[in-house]
């Protein structure tokens, strides 16, 4: 009969504390009841992806809904996959997008808060000191199985068509004594240390998840690997350990999770923890010729976030975006509550859809003009330059040249009542504001289809002999109107409508006029406001510039 303590000597001398240790280095959180405790625990393997964004959301909100915790936890055991620089960029994307983290990694460094460390790399010894508990118990065994080995035994399940794995006859050391064992640790032979699975996939686990509602499935009768042959531990048990001592309650993740779930309630018993809640959170999705599929980050630009930062979504409209994907009732409680922030919204996971939203950029949009059309001039003129300093230094420098003449052009028909809603992101400021800056104007002398040359001109000059930079919007229209009335032009658009034969247009046509010759554009905000930020002699000289040209 194996002797399991001598067993766990021999497979980990070294470990010397005991679980009780963690536990009361770990104690459980003092938080008010219902508060929820969430994580997102990414891999440094590649870039921020917008999955990771949309979980995290979802957890952030989680907490915030409850007066919870949210943490972030970085999961590097593989260190073959890892790329320098991953955690810097996955916590800058996180708070590039407004994700508060209470705790854990909170830039590419530096961590706070006392449940840590918050890197899985860093925590070898707590989860050998666990796997060290389950091996005096029984419940774990060495493994000294090679990859070739593994592979035969695969095949020879494939071939009777039988469910592939680690278990029951196959499991080849389930049974190994100590002498065993250490005979092979004596030859050099590398091990791994596997759960001893006291499952069978006869019997049935039903948990209730707090996404997709009650979800059925076999119990795990497969010997997982526990600790890998470096001491680094699987997904499955890191997961198990970590969430346990950092006091998780809800495991909000991507539903490609829920097989792994009746391996980590099986742990979360055989360790003696409290399960905590799951939710799997479906995937978004994006119409490939008329079908559905994941958003992948090969075929698809906008899987990385900073396809986003680099068009220049703002990072309110992109959260925004995503919580009406989170949330089914989000956008019935927007309308109600315009100003106010999504952080005030009661989050309900039962609101999530259960079979994966779609991507629809031109809701993003949507979303994002609704969202920038309220910001104040000089909030815009902040978040304009910081994006153009990233990414378009021309732009850049042009805005930054004069400060104060750029928040007033910002300013037009924005600090309104009802401020247009013609902006979704910040790339297309430079084409919008373009003829408000000499370095980007065009000039267009483009005549509408009903106005020749010669009444343009005409027009142009009269307008030139009385226009006043100080005249409020109805002075300035009236000035239009009563040249409009020397030239055969209507007054007014309804007395040209009555009698469309006794005149060659009206004063709106005219004031297109003027617009075209001021901007280049026949439609832009306000044209008396464009021409007061403008100044006289610089409308003056557009002016000139369309007479010479006509």
């Amino acid at each position: 009969m194996t002797d399991f303590n001598l067993m766990a000597e021999l497979l980990l001398p070294n470990i010397d504390k005991t679980p009780d240790y963690y536990e009361n280095l770990y104690p459980v959180r003092n938080l008010p009841e219902g508060a929820r405790v969430t994580r997102i625990a990414p891999s440094p393997t590649g870039y921020l992806h917008l999955g990771t964004l949309f979980a995290a959301l979802v957890n952030r909100i989680t907490a915030t809904s409850t007066n919870g915790i949210f943490y972030t936890r970085i999961e590097d055991t593989d260190k073959k996959r890892e790329i320098e620089g991953g955690i810097e960029d996955i916590i800058e994307g996180l708070d590039r997008f407004g994700i508060a983290i209470d705790e854990g990694f909170i830039s590419g460094t530096e961590q706070k808060g006392k449940y840590g460390p918050y890197k899985q790399s860093e925590r070898a010894e707590i989860y050998q000191t666990y796997v060290k508990a389950l091996i005096r118990q029984g419940l774990a065994y060495p493994c000294f199985c090679t990859a070739e080995e593994l592979e035969a035994v695969r095949n020879i399940q494939e071939s009777e068509k039988l469910r592939t794995g680690y278990y029951g006859k196959y499991a080849k050391h389930r049974d190994i004594t100590v002498e065993e064992a250490k005979a092979l640790i004596d030859e050099g032979k590398p091990f791994v240390i596997r759960l001893k699975s006291p499952g069978s996939e006869e019997n049935k686990i039903i948990f209730e998840d707090a996404v997709k509602g009650k979800i059925e499935m076999p119990e795990n009768d497969e010997d997982f690997v526990l600790l890998k042959s470096d001491g680094i531990p699987t997904y499955h048990f890191a997961h198990a350990v970590d969430d346990h001592l950092m006091r998780t309650t809800h495991v909000l993740r991507g539903d490609e999770w829920i097989s792994s779930v009746p391996k980590h309630i099986q742990l979360f018993k055989l360790l003696g923890f409290k399960p905590m809640k799951y939710g799997h959170i479906s995937p978004i999705m994006k119409l490939d010729n008329g079908a559905k599929r994941k958003i992948s980050k090969r075929k698809d630009p906008e899987a990385a976030v900073h396809f986003f930062a680099e068009q220049g979504y703002d990072s309110e409209c992109v959260i925004n975006y995503l919580m009406t994907i989170a949330a089914s009732d989000f956008e019935d409680w927007r309308r109600a509550n315009p100003d106010t922030s999504y952080k005030s919204f009661k989050f309900n996971l039962k609101k999530m859809s259960v079979s994966g939203a779609l991507f629809d950029e031109a809701k993003l949009t949507d979303v994002s003009k609704n969202v920038v059309c309220k910001f104040k001039s000089d909030e815009v003129y902040d978040k304009l330059t910081a994006w153009s300093l990233e990414f378009d230094k021309e732009f850049y420098d042009i805005l930054t040249a004069n400060p104060d003449y750029t928040k007033q052009v910002l300013a037009i028909d924005r600090d309104v009542a009802k401020p247009r809603k013609d902006i979704a992101k910040w790339n297309e400021a430079k084409d919008y504001f373009a003829y408000m800056f000499n370095g980007l104007f065009v000039p267009d002398s483009t005549l509408p289809e009903n106005i020749n040359s010669a009444d343009a001109k005409l027009f142009l000059e009269k307008y030139k002999a009385v226009y006043n930079p100080d005249d409020d919007r109805q002075a300035w229209f009236d000035r239009i109107k009563g040249i409009a009335t020397e030239i055969g032009f209507a007054a007014e658009t309804k007395q040209y409508k009555a009698d469309p034969d006794s005149f060659k247009g009206h004063a709106g046509d005219l004031s297109t006029v003027l617009r075209i010759a001021v901007t280049g554009r026949r439609n832009t905000p306000d044209l008396c406001s464009i021409m007061q930020v403008l100044g006289k002699e610089e409308c003056i000289k557009r002016i000139d510039i369309t007479i010479n040209s006509l």
